[in-house]
């Protein structure tokens, strides 16, 4: 039997749910919810468009790293990556090591729905996101579906009907290797 990965990260890219639909998920399954980016933040007491701004994308990959680095080395943990954190490959092996990893797959013209108002993300600052967002995900897709043990389309749908269908394949998963015993059923998780 595989040694048991308790821990869940989401990748894929900006606009795909992972923050939102990841904390709904991360209830259900009794895991403790981490967003890369905001724990980044809060460490640093400076903002990633702030970080990008100073440092550039390289010093923000590289905290980001480091940021990794101590979030896979937590238990019982569902962690919201950020976009490009499958850039480096330190980080991809740090995360498919210590557990499980689902890609949250979208379009780009769900992403520029998603993402009509953001004017916080540093990669969108540009006069073309669609060209923006469509080169990201040719450079960024096949990555995430080489990372991941789970591949979730995120659809149309509200977060909270995805979020049970995650966590329900997830669960599926687990079971399938045998690991993750004594977690909240979806009625545990309501309650």
């Amino acid at each position: 039997m595989n040694e048991p990965r308790p821990n869940v990260y989401l990748i894929g890219p900006m606009g795909s749910g992972k923050t939102t639909v990841g904390r709904r998920v991360a209830r259900l399954l009794g895991l403790e919810f981490l967003d890369c980016d905001r724990e980044l933040e809060a460490q640093t007491g400076a903002s990633v468009s702030l970080i990008f701004d100073v440092e550039g994308e390289a010093g923000f990959r590289e905290r980001e790293t480091r940021m990794v680095e101590q979030l896979t080395a937590r238990r019982g943990v569902l962690v919201a990556t950020g976009g490009g954190v499958v850039l480096r490959p330190e980080n991809c092996e740090m995360l498919k090591r210590s557990g499980l990893v689902v890609y949250l797959s979208t379009s780009v013209v769900q992403q520029l729905r998603r993402l009509s108002r953001d004017k916080s993300r540093p990669l969108l600052q540009t006069p073309d996101r669609k060209e923006r967002l469509a080169r990201l995900a040719a450079e960024r897709n096949p990555l995430y579906r080489e990372l991941a043990d789970v591949e979730f389309p995120s659809r149309n749908c509200s977060p909270a009907i995805a979020a049970r269908a995650l966590a329900d394949l997830i669960r599926g998963h687990w079971a399938e290797e045998g690991v993750a015993p004594g977690l909240p059923t979806p009625e545990q998780a309501s309650r």
